[in-house]
Parts: C-alpha cells; sequence; structure tokens
C-alpha cells in the first residue's frame, strides 16, 4: 500500500488551491471588507451570511457571544436561555422565536460601552459581530469584530415598532394604571388616592365609581382588587398603553427640558415597565438606582428611575394638563438611541459562551437595543481541506486528493511515489465511475438502438444540441451494457452497486437503468453523482421515472436537478423556479428562464430550501423570488401544500405558477411556444394568494354559513403568515374575497387562529395533547377581550339566567352570533322553544343542561347559568333589550355588507332578476337596521 502523502505536495495543493474558489463553488460568497469574503454558512441552516472566509490567511470561521438580550417577555440573561427557543427582537424590528445554544468556552474581551451618561460592559468573543454606525449621516452600517472595535464607534441600535401613535388607550387600564401608582389595597378590593388639586383631571376615568374626599385626597372607593396588582404582559395593546399612561400621570414626571422618567423603590416593576414599553414601542434608557439616606435608626434604601425615549411619546400619552404642556413646550434634546464604544480590553476570562440562532437578518437585540451580530459559533474552521472535509465527508487523504485532481497536481507519496493508489478515496471513485458512465450513456443516444429515445426528445421538442447541452444519454436494453464497460475502465462490481449504477445479481452485477432516457444529475460543482431516467416502452413494468438510489454520493434531499446550470443566474438575478420534472428544467432553460431547477424523485423540502438559500445570497440584503410552478391536477395541489409548509424556512418571497390549462412548462413550450413559458413565471402569483384562493373556491360563498367557513379555513393560512404587515394586508383582501366586507371582524377571526396556533405550539412543546371530549370545538376558549365576543356572552347568560327579561332574544338568528359556542347555545334555546317557552325561569337553566348534547356544552351552559351579568346595579329589562338589540345591529350591518358583496359580484344586466331580488332584500335589511338604531336611541 501507498503512504502518507508528501507535506510538501500537500503544501502545493494548499498553495495551488484558493479557497475562495473552493468554497464558491458550494456557496455564493460577497465582499465583507478587510480582504474577507462572506456567504451562508455551509454547515448550519440560515437566511443571512456569516460564514467567513479570509483568503490571505487560508481560513474560514463561524462566531459566538453572550451577554444579556431582550427578549419578548423581557430581559434575560443569556445563560438561562440557553437550550431553549426565545421571541426575540430581529434586525428587522420585528419579533422571531430563535434558538439558542452554548458553544463551549472561549477567551472573552470586555467591551466598556457609554450612552447618556451611563456605562456598562459587555463580554464577547473576539470575533463576536456587531454593527457600528458609519457615513456622513451615520445611517450606513458595517460590521466589526468585537477585537476591531475603536473608541468612538457608535453601535447600532433596533426598537420595535411604535405602536401607541394609532392607538386609543383603555380607560380601564388607564384606571388601573392610575390606581397602582397612587392607591392601596383595601380588604379584597382597592381605592384609588388621587390629590385633590393636582390630580382631579383624573377623576373622569372613574365615571361610576364612588369617590370621597379627605382634606387634600380624594379617595375613589370599590376598586377592583387586581388594580395594585401588574398587569398581564400579555394584555391588548391598548389596554397595556392605557396602563402605562395611568401610571406615568399617577407616578410619573415631566422635568422642564421635556424629560420623562419614572420612579419607584421596587426595581421589578420599573424592569415590567421596560417590558410593556418594548412590547408598546417605546423605547427606554437603562433602569439608575440612587440611594436614600434613611430616618435616623434606618438604614439607606434605593430609589429605581427609567427614562423614556420621549420621541417615541405623544402629547395624547399625558392625561395630566400640566404634564402635557410641558412635555410639548420643552425644547428636547437629540435622542441618543446608540452607545459609543469607550474601549475594549482582553480579560482573563476563559469561560463558556452562548448565541442565539437567528435566521431573519442574522442579528438579534440585546439589553438596551443593541444590535449584535448572530453567529453559529459552530467551532467549525480550517483551511481549504478541512472545509472539503467537512462538506463532502471524506478524509483528509481523500479532499488533498480531490483538489490535487482538479489543480492537476500529481502526488507524490512517502512509499510509493505514484499518484493513484488501489485504495484511492471512495468518493473519488465514485464520482470517476459516473463520469464514465455518462459518456457511455450520452454515446449511446447516438446510436441506431436508440432512435425511440430520440424520437421521444423530439416529441418534446428538443433537438440533439439540446440533448448534447444538458448531458442526457441512453441507457440500452442489454442487462451488462454499462457494468460490462465499467469493469472494462477497472471498477469491481462491488463498485457499481456502490455507485448506485448497477444492482447485485446471483451472477454479479447488472445495469440499473435499461431502454431508458437518462439525465445525469450534478452536484453544484458540476460533477455528477447520479441518474434519473425515465420509462420508453409501453412494455417496461418499471416506474415511470426511475432515480439513482441513496449512495455515499447521491443524497436526493441536497440535490436540485439543474442547480450547476442555473446557479450563477440565480445569483445574479436573486430568482430561482422550482419545477416538477427534468424536461421542465430543460423546456424553462431553453426559453429563457435560466434559474429553473427541479428535484430528483423526491418533494421538496427543508434541506433544499438549505442548498438553495446559500446560492441565493443577495448582495443587497433584500429578499429574492422563489416560483414553483405546479400542474393543475389533485398532485400539484398537494406539492403546493409542501411548498407552503416550507415557506417560513425561505429568506425570499414565494410565488406560484399554475397554467390554467394545467400544462407544465415542457408541453406549454411544445404547444404555445418558448414566450408562454417565460410569460407563466412573470405572472406568477405570491404562494400565500394562491394558498388562501384555493381554500376559498371550495366553499360555497353564496350562503353566510359557506362565507364562515371559507373565513376560518383561510383565517388559519392567513395566521401563519410572520411577517405582521403582510398578515394584515392579507387580512384586509380577505374580506373582499369572501364577500364578507368587514374587516375588523375578519382581523379577530386571524387573531384568534393566531392564538389558537401559539397554544397548540405551548402545548406540544409541553406534553401530548389530551383527547378534546365531543363538542369541544364547540366550547373552546376565546378571548373575552373582544367587545364584540362580550357581548354575544352576556346575551345568552341572560338568556339562560332571566328568560323573561331577554326581550327580543328569539327575534335573533344563529348568525347574529359569531362565536360557534355561542351559535350551539342559542340553536339549542331556540330548539327549546325560545325564551318564550321558558315558564319555569328557576328550572330553565337545567332543562337546558339535559338537552344539550354533549358534556362539553352542557359545562358550557352551566358557565353561562352561574357567571353574573356584567350590569351596574339590578338587571332590567330596559338593560336586556339594550344588549341583545346591539348584537341584533352588528348581525344587521353584516348581512347588509353580505348582500352588497353579492351585489357587486353579479352583473345587473346579465343576472336582472337576481340583482333585483337581493337589491330588494339590501333595501329591507336596511329598515330593520334602522329600526333597530331607533329603537336604541330611544332606550338611550
Amino acid at each position: 500500500m501507498a503512504g502518507r502523502i508528501r507535506d510538501e505536495d500537500i503544501a502545493l495543493v494548499r498553495e495551488r488551491t484558493p479557497i475562495a474558489d473552493v468554497i464558491g463553488e458550494y456557496l455564493q460568497l460577497r465582499n465583507a471588507g478587510g480582504g474577507s469574503l462572506k456567504g451562508l454558512c455551509p454547515f448550519h441552516d440560515e437566511k443571512s451570511p456569516s460564514f467567513n472566509v479570509t483568503p490571505a490567511r487560508g481560513l474560514y470561521h463561524c462566531l459566538a457571544g453572550e451577554t444579556r438580550v431582550l427578549t419578548f417577555d423581557g430581559v434575560r440573561p443569556i445563560r438561562e436561555l440557553a437550550g431553549g427557543v426565545h421571541r426575540v427582537l430581529a434586525r428587522n424590528g420585528q419579533w422571531v422565536d430563535a434558538p439558542f445554544r452554548s458553544f463551549g468556552e472561549q477567551p472573552l474581551l470586555r467591551l466598556t460601552l457609554s450612552r447618556n451618561r451611563q456605562r456598562k460592559e459587555i463580554y464577547a468573543t473576539d470575533e463576536h459581530r456587531w454593527f457600528v454606525r458609519s457615513g456622513k449621516s451615520r445611517k450606513s452600517e458595517r460590521e466589526v469584530f468585537t477585537r476591531d472595535l475603536k473608541e468612538g464607534d457608535r453601535l447600532a441600535w433596533v426598537f420595535p415598532g411604535c405602536k401607541i401613535k394609532n392607538t386609543t388607550p383603555s380607560p380601564f387600564g388607564i384606571a388601573h394604571g392610575i390606581c397602582f401608582g397612587d392607591g392601596t389595597r383595601l380588604n379584597s378590593g382597592s381605592m384609588a388616592q388621587l390629590d385633590a388639586i393636582k390630580d382631579t383631571e383624573l377623576l373622569k376615568w372613574f365615571p361610576n365609581s364612588e369617590t370621597a374626599q379627605h382634606g387634600r385626597q380624594i379617595r375613589i372607593h370599590h376598586l377592583p382588587g387586581f388594580f395594585k396588582t401588574l398587569p398581564s404582559v400579555d394584555e391588548s395593546v391598548s389596554y397595556l398603553y392605557g396602563w402605562l399612561a395611568g401610571y406615568v400621570a399617577a407616578d410619573g414626571h415631566v422635568a422642564k427640558d421635556g424629560t420623562v422618567s419614572l420612579n419607584c423603590a421596587d426595581r421589578d416593576v420599573l424592569e415590567f415597565v421596560r417590558t410593556v414599553c418594548t412590547r408598546l414601542g417605546i423605547g427606554t434608557y437603562g433602569i439608575t438606582e440612587q440611594v436614600r439616606e434613611g430616618f435616623p435608626g434606618r438604614s439607606p434604601s434605593s430609589l429605581y428611575r427609567v427614562h423614556f425615549v420621549s420621541e417615541d411619546l405623544t402629547e395624547e400619552f399625558f392625561l395630566l394638563s400640566e404634564q402635557r404642556a410641558r412635555f410639548s413646550e420643552a425644547e428636547k434634546d437629540f435622542t441618543r438611541r446608540g452607545w459609543c464604544v469607550i474601549s475594549v480590553e482582553e480579560t482573563d476570562r476563559v469561560e463558556e459562551v452562548f448565541c442565539a440562532v437567528v435566521d431573519e437578518g442574522h442579528a438579534f437585540v440585546l439589553e438596551d437595543n443593541i444590535l449584535t451580530g448572530n453567529c453559529f459559533g459552530c467551532g467549525v474552521g480550517g483551511d481549504v481541506f478541512t472545509f472539503l472535509q467537512e462538506m463532502e465527508h471524506v478524509s483528509f487523504v481523500e479532499a488533498v486528493e480531490t483538489l490535487a485532481a482538479k489543480a492537476g497536481i500529481r502526488l507524490r507519496y512517502e512509499e510509493g511515489g505514484y499518484t493513484k493508489r488501489p485504495d484511492q478515496g471512495q468518493r473519488q471513485r465514485l464520482i470517476e465511475a459516473h463520469r464514465i458512465a455518462q459518456e457511455f450513456y450520452a454515446g449511446q443516444l447516438l446510436s441506431p438502438g436508440a432512435r425511440h429515445a430520440r424520437a421521444f426528445l423530439a416529441e418534446r421538442g428538443f433537438t440533439g444540441a439540446d440533448a448534447e447541452r444538458f448531458g442526457i444519454g441512453y441507457a440500452p436494453g442489454g442487462w451488462e451494457a454499462l457494468t460490462a464497460h465499467l469493469r472494462g475502465k477497472g471498477f469491481g462490481d462491488a463498485e457499481i452497486v456502490t455507485a448506485g449504477l448497477g444492482g447485485q445479481g446471483r451472477r454479479g452485477a447488472y445495469d440499473k437503468f435499461r431502454d431508458r432516457l437518462v439525465w445525469p444529475v450534478r452536484e453544484v460543482t458540476g460533477e455528477t453523482v447520479g441518474f434519473g431516467a425515465r420509462r420508453l416502452s409501453a412494455s417496461d413494468d418499471g416506474p415511470k421515472y426511475l432515480n439513482t438510489p441513496e449512495t455515499p454520493i447521491f443524497k436526493k434531499g441536497h440535490l436540485l436537478y439543474g442547480l450547476d446550470m442555473a446557479k450563477r443566474d440565480i445569483a445574479r438575478g436573486h430568482q430561482a423556479v422550482i419545477v416538477e420534472g427534468y424536461t421542465d428544467v430543460m423546456a424553462c432553460h431553453l426559453a429563457g428562464v435560466t434559474t429553473a431547477v427541479a428535484t430528483c424523485g423526491t418533494s421538496f423540502g427543508e434541506d433544499h430550501v438549505k442548498v438553495l438559500r446559500r446560492v441565493m445570497l443577495d448582495r443587497a440584503g433584500a429578499r429574492g423570488r422563489v416560483v414553483f410552478t405546479f400542474d393543475g391536477d389533485a398532485a400539484g395541489q398537494k406539492a403546493a401544500m409542501r411548498a407552503f409548509a416550507e415557506e417560513h424556512n425561505f429568506a425570499a418571497e414565494t410565488y406560484v405558477a399554475v397554467q390554467p390549462d394545467g400544462l407544465d412548462p415542457c408541453d406549454l413550450r411544445v404547444q404555445q411556444g418558448e414566450e408562454a413559458v417565460k410569460h407563466l413565471v412573470e405572472q406568477a402569483r405570491p404562494l400565500y394568494e394562491f394558498m388562501i384562493r384555493n381554500v376559498i373556491e371550495g366553499y360555497d360563498l353564496s350562503t353566510p354559513e359557506g362565507r364562515m367557513a371559507g373565513l376560518d379555513a383561510a383565517a388559519e393560512i392567513v395566521a401563519s403568515i410572520r411577517n405582521e404587515g403582510v398578515r394584515k394586508l392579507y387580512g384586509v383582501n380577505l374580506d373582499h374575497w369572501l364577500g364578507i366586507m368587514d374587516e375588523a371582524f375578519v382581523q379577530r377571526r386571524v387573531a384568534q387562529h393566531m392564538r389558537a396556533a401559539r397554544s397548540r405550539g405551548e402545548a406540544r412543546r409541553s406534553g401530548p395533547a389530551p383527547v378534546a371530549p365531543a363538542g369541544a370545538a364547540e366550547t373552546a376558549p376565546y378571548d373575552l377581550r373582544d367587545p364584540s365576543l362580550r357581548r354575544e356572552r352576556q346575551a345568552l347568560k341572560i338568556a339562560v339566567q332571566a328568560p323573561g327579561l331577554a326581550s327580543g332574544f328569539d327575534e335573533l338568528d344563529a348568525e347574529a352570533f359569531t362565536a360557534p359556542q355561542h351559535r350551539a347555545v342559542f340553536e339549542l334555546i331556540r330548539d327549546r322553544g325560545g325564551v318564550a317557552a321558558a315558564t319555569d325561569a328557576a328550572g330553565w337553566a337545567a332543562q337546558l343542561r339535559e338537552a344539550a348534547p354533549n358534556d362539553a356544552q352542557r359545562s358550557f351552559v352551566t358557565e353561562l347559568g352561574v357567571e353574573p351579568i356584567e350590569v351596574d346595579g339590578e338587571l332590567e329589562e330596559r338593560d336586556a333589550r339594550n344588549i341583545i338589540d346591539t348584537i341584533m345591529l352588528h348581525s344587521a350591518n353584516r348581512a347588509e355588507a353580505n348582500l352588497k358583496s353579492r351585489l357587486g359580484r353579479l352583473d345587473p344586466a346579465a343576472d336582472a332578476e337576481e340583482y333585483n331580488r337581493l337589491f330588494a332584500e339590501l333595501l329591507a335589511a336596511g329598515q330593520r337596521k334602522r329600526a333597530v338604531r331607533e329603537r336604541i336611541a330611544g332606550a338611550g
């Protein structure tokens, strides 16, 4: 056997093989400054580049870092986050889910920062990435390693989008905040205490409360006990906004220069305030501490303070005129959002470090809104040989031999002195076998026995030149045509079978492909690693398409046919077109759509996404475009569903192109020409729109039941859209596509599906979900912060508890109730004869429980029968009628909108009879609505 490769030859291969060229065969690299290049890490799934290559040093590396992190639930030490998935703020200001990991022990540098006379220290590895503001206006950003930060560098920042500028604060939330700041617990309730001189303006937020004055103190009695506790951070934006405004009015301070601050002796309260501000998109500065001298005999105590970023507040935020005047009239200083670097110093700390794995923007936000690079910190690093070993899972010797062959270098071995070895690396042997097989198949396509194979190509519009361009060949019908050829080239039967080019029979290896047209499947580097073969004879009982089986070099989940030809144009144009077959790839490329690729006998999946993303690196940082083409049949619909399931993994906008007549790109080119293929791709629709419209088309939108069912099906898709802005826009479109014409109602439905999906995700993380009882869908929990749902529940409680006062309830119909569980109870009451049949008011609830069809509904009726009816004082018929009329009015509004929508879809001339009938219904609906309005106005 040959010995080890000589050191001088290894050095020569390294010298003659630029690392950037080798890595560039696998992923797209761009200039990162300082002589370095950057691309998407090939060892991890990511959407923004973190993989750095330094050609001058012949090295590549990934990075890591540690410190306190801003999460959706507040600031948390990164050590506590390791091993879990948490919502963090990404570079684009959106909240994303990201896993946190430990990356072993590494030396740390100390980074000292300053902002607004505050200082802080962060410890990070020397090659952790930071973003420094640059340019004359400091609006640009450049990436800098920790070790290269200089004194005076200003770090980039990210704040969540401000949500209060178009939000009305909740009055109930305001009252809660005022009492929390200036109130006390009283028995099981609480009491607000206002200053009679300074705080009288705040009394209007307690319109129905009992008040009493004691000197300068106004006491507001009978408030809920929870008014003296912190609200849930999961309350609505309106409620949290109101709570914060009330708390600042009670305990806050606005200085003459417009600075807004809040003091508290409990630091945890101010940490909560900062979390609320994060949810609302209001910037805050760090919490400062002042030590107060105690009274004689008492220890000093701490007082904490948090300052708000005034730029994020509005005049409407201030409930007291004095605070509002100071804020609006002050000459405000420039808002300093970013931290300035004071120093970077070496330390003797060598500790375990941590980092997040964030796809969106490949960065995340630390405490105090500092944007930092998210690095995989995988510890992978090395030279050109190590890279090839990691990418191809080959030995060091095989990596050297592979690169030597490409560079044309003759290797010498310590004991042998020759280049080729009997035990040459397996990968190279298999690659060589495929190269020989491709040449053999290509030659056979020109033989007399391949006449029917050439006819097959011609029928699909492909010429001999096209076959040569794509490397197409023909596998003869014999059992050992290729096998015998490979044996003559020095390959054994075991190698032929391992390569997937042959099968193992009782008398040796035999050809895998027989009497088939074959397409070579290549790695992104251009090396053939397998074949796709198409049946030509009707007598062949094998599958229509037969692909190379999984082998050491053929992993169909990682391969895309045509990527070796398309990669340059994909990277250049930031677009990839995913088609379903080999002939479709050919048709697209010949038609000028040179970014087309296809899977190799498997569905498009997560691993294909990773491969494609590395090639699609967008130099400008913008999102690229992925277009899927699907057949119009059921299989195409299933393929669309699979693509939809992977959509969130793309760092690109996803589209769908489906020819109305169901033609695939190959048939489309034959029947309508190459321009039709280009037009198909150019006219692609967004994947979300395609999926939503597809789902909607499965329902009868002419009926209220059909529209509601279609809404719920489509809302589930809309709820899965991660981008908040895109999600809202599709919600707006949805009400038009369904003909509901009630945007607020549709958005609430989408929000309900989002909460349900989040609950399901939490349930999956916590353990297996319990089996739902019969009827559980009709009694599932829902958000009672929704005023319309609260009203519906109130009406049902009245109908169950006080049927004699429920005047007008029997005039309603099931469509007046938007929640399924509400409709079910209404129908239960209607089937019992309505509230008019409740002659025994005391036993009415028991009768309804007995009539309920399942345990879940019986339980819900019990809830309605015991919950308090939320009215001031004693329930009167006037109150009940007002609640029922309000529900009736909302139902009438929806009915009117539905009729208008149906009219809008009709042609008055072509559908005159139906149009006139609906128009008459619309007039009648308008009259009913006016009658309800007049009744409500008269009751008021």
